[in-house]
This record gives C-alpha cells, structure tokens and sequence, in this order.
C-alpha cells in the first residue's frame, strides 16, 4: 500500500475489485483478439471515479495529491496483462497532466472534463518514427494560418490511437532552438486530414492498440494551444516525471504475483523426487527477487513523498524507471525459466510478464536515457570540447 490511511485503502480496494472482478474474467479474450473495449472500460472507470483521482475538481476530477494516483496505479498490477493497465496510464499520466495543470478552462471543459468521466479516450503523441526517447528531434510543424494551426507530420508507436477521441499533440511551432520551439496542442481526432494507421502487431501489450498516426494540412483554432506557445518542451518532461512513476509504480503488483505464482508451482512440481521449491537455488532466488520488489517500492514511495512536497525528483523517478525496467526482465526470465517448458507456452503468466515488461525499458524513455539524466543530476557527464568557431 502506498500510504496507509483509510481513503488510500478504500481507492486502492475499489481498483483492485474492478480489475479482479471485471477486467480479469475478459484478459484472455482480448489478448487473442489484439484489442479491449476501451470506452466500455473507460467509462466504468470513470463511473469509479478512477480517471481524475489526481485531477482537478472543477472539472470532475477528485482533486486528490499524487499519492492516491500511484496507489491506483499500484493495484493495475493485479491485471493479468500489461496492455490494459498501459493504455489506461497513458488517460490519466501522460496524456492528461499538461491538459489538467496549464490547459484553459475552455479547453478543459472541452476535453479534459470527459476523459475523465471516461467519455473520451486520450492519447498522447510525441514520438516519431525517427525520435523515440529524443523527442527534441521530432519534425512534426504546426504553423499558424490566421487563428488556426495547420499541423503536419507522422507520430509513431502511438498507444491509445485506434480509439483516441483526442490527441495531446507535440509539435514544433517554430524554427527556434529546439527545446524552445515546442508546443503541446490537443488534436480532436474529428479533424479533418487525420489517418490512423492500421494497429502495430507488437512483442507484448497485445491488447493495448497501438498504431501511427498522420497529420496532413490538419486545422485546429489556436485556441487548443495547452498553455504557452514554446512551452511544450517542458511540459513534456514534467509529464514524463508522473509517467516514469506511474509506469515503475504500476509494475509492483505484477512482479509480487508473478513471485507468489512462481512459487506455487515450485511448490506442486516435483523434480527428480522432491519440490522445485525445496532446491536452495530456488528458493533463495525467490526470496532476493522478493527483496528486490521491496526495495523498488521502497524507493517509488520516497519520489512519490518528496512529489507530493513540491521538492524536485527527477533523479528518484529516473532511477525508478531505469530499475522498474530492469526488475521486469530479470523477474519475468527468472520465473520463466522455473516453470521449466510450462514457461515457454504462449499464455504462461512468467512468458507474458516476458513480453510485456520488456517495453518498461524502450517507453517513456530508455534505460539509456535514463542513466543520462541520473549522471546529469549526479554531476558525471562528459564535458563537451569546446571547437572553435
């Protein structure tokens, strides 16, 4: 539990019964399939008041610090895939917190009001085919045409998209220094010149729907402008700070059920006369794994503290992303292999914590990128030559 006082409890309760209850039962369906209702989902969620616990109350939402966010995205983990969790992460954590936080009334009213009753689905589109984790390299433009924006350019690996409502757009709306020239513009996916590609047939989240995206000639009033024209390069790293917590956060309960799983085979299976569980090698993996759980949870409850106290964590939720990345892969190998053949069939808990996890490392923001922030916060990056001019 992330913080111990009875409201956490009753919202952490409340998400754990609608993922038991009424997502598990389908799990399977819709990982054949490739694809959830997401409306139908969506708007359950929102009945629960599940999408808007962080967001503002004038607008719907429950108005409540980030710690009643992360206890929700805690108990997602109890989902028995990663795509579903995924796509809802991506309503509340990364396609929203911009909207919430500089958005005008108007504009909240218009958009965020419903995504959180459930009405609308959100997707946020930042990368593109040629910037994933550098998204100061994106190319898609968005120039002003009297009091519209005319948005150009293609957005790739785009959670969300094949049902998206709105699109929470970044875009280049200028030829400045690109870490200045970046504005985050909400897209109603009405527009005309809009083309959804056909969903992406990916490793893992196989029913989370994902696809790329066009933007041809594309006209929105200016009006849709989140906050201020040059700011959306910040206010993307302030959204990846809730999404690298969210994510990390979201995959606790998953590995703790993957463990206790894991461990009750080992207990069931007997292997040349005994228990899988009574070879020491076995059971003490489990317990470091068990330990290593901890520790990340551990470490997500202090950034989520200190967030909640104003103070700046991005070194904290860095590392948080890096280890969650790195745990999921290292838990998901390390149960597979004890499950034996078992493990390697499609449907086996350990091979779908496999496939999905691995995209905790690539999302949001590679381990790579991750390491870089943590040495830049740290004071350890190389020096730049200086050459002259």
């Amino acid at each position: 539990m992330l913080f111990n006082t009875d409201e956490h409890k009753a919202m952490a309760r409340t998400t754990r019964d609608f993922i038991i209850n009424e997502i598990n039962p389908h799990v399977n369906e819709w990982e054949e399939k490739g694809a959830f209702p997401t409306h139908e989902v969506f708007k359950r969620m929102g009945e629960l008041g599940l999408l808007g616990v962080t967001k503002p109350e004038a607008f719907g939402g429950l108005g409540l610090d980030y710690s009643y966010g992360l206890a929700v995205a805690e108990q997602l983990g109890h989902c028995e895939c990663g795509g579903i969790p995924l796509s809802i992460g991506v309503q509340t954590d990364m396609a929203t917190p911009a909207l919430a936080r500089f958005g005008s009334d108007e504009l909240r009213q218009e958009f965020l009001a419903p995504a959180i009753t459930g009405d609308y689905v959100a997707s946020i589109a930042v990368s593109e085919p040629h910037a994933g984790s550098d998204v100061a390299a994106i190319k898609t433009t968005a120039v002003k045409d009297g009091d519209d924006y005319i948005i150009n350019g293609t957005k790739m690996w785009i959670t969300n998209s094949p049902t998206a409502d709105f699109f929470c757009v970044l875009a280049n709306t200028s030829d400045g220094k690109p870490h200045f020239n970046k504005s985050l513009i909400v897209v109603p996916r009405t527009a005309a010149g809009i083309t959804v590609d056909k969903p992406l047939n990916k490793l893992g989240m196989r029913s989370s729907q994902t696809a790329q995206v066009f933007f041809d000639n594309v006209r929105v009033p200016q009006r849709y402008l989140i906050g201020q024209e040059g700011m959306g390069f910040m206010m993307q790293m302030m959204q990846f700070q809730e999404e690298r917590l969210w994510g990390a956060t979201s995959g606790l309960m998953g590995f703790d059920n993957l463990i206790d799983q894991t461990i009750e085979y080992a207990k069931e299976r007997e292997v040349f006369g005994m228990r899988l569980i009574d070879n020491q090698s076995v059971h003490f993996r489990m317990a470091e794994l068990k330990t290593e759980v901890e520790l990340l949870r551990s470490l997500i409850y202090r950034a989520c503290h200190a967030y909640i106290n104003g103070q700046d964590v991005l070194q904290l939720a860095s590392m948080a992303k890096l280890k969650s990345g790195r745990l999921a892969r290292e838990i998901a190998d390390s149960c597979l292999q004890y499950w034996g053949g078992n493990g390697f069939m499609w449907d086996n808990p350990a091979s779908r914590a496999w496939r999905d996890g691995r995209l905790t490392s690539i999302g949001g923001g590679a381990d790579e990128i991750m390491l870089g922030i943590i040495c830049k916060t740290m004071d350890i990056l190389p020096r730049r030559k200086k050459t002259d001019k």
